[in-house]
């Protein structure tokens, strides 16, 4: 089944026939005459838990969003010699918004560009979504800064205020939240989760996580924080440039009871030209991400026994070193795009980057292995769909087979199991975040209402593009077995499919499918096959040949004499190895970014 959009998160295709001119018709940093205007724009783009979007045209203009479309408020106003703006959100209705001039979404930042008459102020939303260095990739942080300078010449006395509502840790605003203030050196923190903590109890489409907590730190000493009503929070700012100085003490309560939030305060002192920039740290920590199996799953930036305070104070240590890096990645990813498609197709690349990333959890498997879960959006609520993992696996394979790896096997792990006894690939693992067998179709009970061509031929090709990628079939060698039989299934099915689902199943059964034809053909191990790992490698001992002839005994198809892709490297047959993802680059997370050259070569060396 295909990943369906929410009515936030329209397709990024959609978003080539939807430009509008920003308030002062100045497109930023940009080139092209018109704007470019998301349908939804990442703001907090971490996982489908941790994930907050703006869905209008400025960034004022309404509340900011799960991608379910459920209001998840982030808010920011800005003081200028004691005259208040907003700069992000709605609220307070009747503060006036500053004047948004531009505004860029790139693939690890969104940057969005106020002015007013006094001050400019830039706006960056940094996810390090570095997909070569998992360790950066799997942390649950979103750094905001603002930096700010004078425009008119004039040294002006500024500060910046922002709060994140409660209701980023619950599914339903009537849930009770509780906030406290952790101890953790060097930063002023506070944090907010439901009062129940029902952790990984609820599976589904339309659900916002409701265990685990939303932190909110910040360095420095012009720092002020208070936890408490919005409302409050916010008059305290606007009169004095800073929030209450106590907490609220009404807790627990429901997280729409006067609407608690945790609100910063940052004293930027005299603004002139020069910019001053201050940044806080949004993260959440889920405490346990996935169910697998009946086994709960750490989130893979835990799975050395790491603590939310070590994820803080790690993050900003990095922040600096982090934002070079993201720049570089960014700068280097857009000029491949503008190259391919120029300058729109880059910008829908961006979007297509984030979306992507955002969709999947990095958790980590009980030997700290990475195993990476996507989840169907607005569709069924699937997880690991092998359907959606084959559209998205491009992407991993050009920056990361270890993460390609990572989404692979999970579902292959699941089908070499006691469990799947049908004789071809399934199509998911459960309903997310609980993965514990297959629900679309027939499940593990019947073969009626499955993809068995589609599922089958997209894994063959996936396990034969990272062989290719990588230079080595030793991944796909440890599930030879279920590889063999589903190339024997295709040989017997593909070619001319029965009456059948494919990925486009809101079409319902079809027969004589010619893409799923085509599909069987390329996953056909003769066809589909990497020619530099047929010259590199054996077959399995005592295993059963792959059949030679494509789908429909080669009559009705050419015939190659290449051999599989997935030639052994001496492991047994089917031995799974519980260090398959290879070796993860020990480097410092901080270290100059290597070009993908660089990084195919590193990641085929494992």
């Amino acid at each position: 089944m295909s990943g369906g959009m929410s009515r936030c998160l329209l397709p990024p295709a959609a978003a080539a026939a939807r430009t509008v001119s920003d308030q002062s018709g100045n497109t930023g940093a940009s080139s092209v005459s018109e704007s470019f205007r998301p349908p939804a724009v990442p703001l907090i783009a971490n996982d489908p838990y941790f994930s907050v979007w703006s869905c209008a045209d400025h960034l004022t203009d309404s509340p900011t969003r799960h991608w379910t479309g459920t209001p998840q408020p982030l808010n920011s106003l800005i003081r200028v010699d004691g005259r208040s703006y907003r700069l992000m959100g709605s609220d307070p209705g009747d503060v006036p918004a500053l004047p948004q001039v531009g505004l860029q979404v790139l693939p690890t930042r969104t940057i969005y560009e106020f002015q007013g008459p006094e001050a400019h102020v830039t706006l960056t939303f940094l996810t390090p979504a570095l997909p070569d260095v998992p360790d950066v990739l799997a942390r649950p942080v979103t750094y905001l800064t603002w930096e700010v300078r004078s425009v008119d010449g004039k040294p002006h006395v500024v500060s910046i205020y922002q709060e994140s509502s409660a209701t980023l840790a619950v599914n339903a605003p009537s849930q009770r939240v509780v906030w406290s203030r952790p101890p953790i050196g060097g930063l002023t923190t506070l944090r907010v989760g439901s009062e129940a903590q029902p952790v990984l109890v609820k599976k589904g489409d339309n659900l916002r996580i409701d265990w685990g907590y939303l932190y909110a730190a910040a360095p420095g000493r012009d720092v002020t924080a208070a936890a408490g009503s919005a409302a409050a929070c916010r008059r305290a700012f606007l009169e004095s440039g800073r929030p209450p100085a106590q907490d609220d003490a009404r807790v627990p309560r429901a997280a729409d009871d006067d609407d608690p939030v945790l609100a910063f305060a940052f004293e930027l002192g005299r603004v002139s030209s020069a910019p001053v920039a201050r940044t806080l740290v949004l993260a959440y920590d889920d405490l346990y991400s996935i169910t697998y199996f009946r086994q709960q799953l750490r989130p893979y930036w835990r799975r050395k026994g790491a603590q939310a305070s070590d994820l803080l104070q790690r993050s900003v240590r990095e922040y600096r070193a982090l934002r070079s890096r993201c720049e570089a990645f960014d700068r280097e990813l857009m000029a491949d795009l503008t190259r391919a498609g120029g300058e729109r197709y880059a910008r829908l690349g961006a979007l297509a980057y984030r979306q992507c990333l955002a969709a999947n959890k990095l958790a980590a498997d009980p030997n700290g292995q990475p195993l990476l879960f996507p989840k169907e959006n607005f569709s069924n609520g699937c997880i690991a769909t092998v359907d959606v993992i084959y559209p998205m696996e491009p992407l991993f394979l050009l920056f990361s087979p270890t993460l390609a790896k990572a989404s692979l096997a999970p579902v292959l792990n699941y089908a070499a199991s006691d469990r799947w006894k049908f004789p071809f690939a399934p199509h998911d693992l459960g309903t997310y975040p609980i993965a514990n067998g297959q629900v679309y179709g027939g499940g593990e009970r019947t073969e009626e209402n499955q993809m068995p061509v589609e599922e089958s031929g997209n894994l063959l090709i996936l396990a034969a593009a990272v062989a290719r990628e990588e230079g080595s079939a030793r991944f796909a060698s440890r599930y030879w077995p279920q590889l063999t039989q589903w190339a024997r299934y295709l040989e017997a099915k593909g070619f001319d499919p029965e009456n059948q689902l494919c990925t486009d199943d809101f079409a319902g059964h079809l027969a004589h499918n010619v893409n799923l034809s085509a599909k069987a053909s390329r996953g056909w191990p003769p066809t589909g096959c990497s020619a530099a790992c047929a010259a590199r490698h054996r077959p399995p001992t005592g295993t059963a040949n792959w059949p030679q002839s494509s789908p429909g005994n080669g009559s009705q198809r050419p015939r190659t004499a290449t051999t599989s892709a997935w030639h052994s490297t001496g492991r047994a047959p089917g031995a799974r190895s519980i260090t398959w993802s290879g070796t993860v680059s020990s480097a410092s997370t901080c270290s100059r970014p290597r070009s993908r050259r660089e990084r195919s070569r590193s990641t085929a060396s494992t």
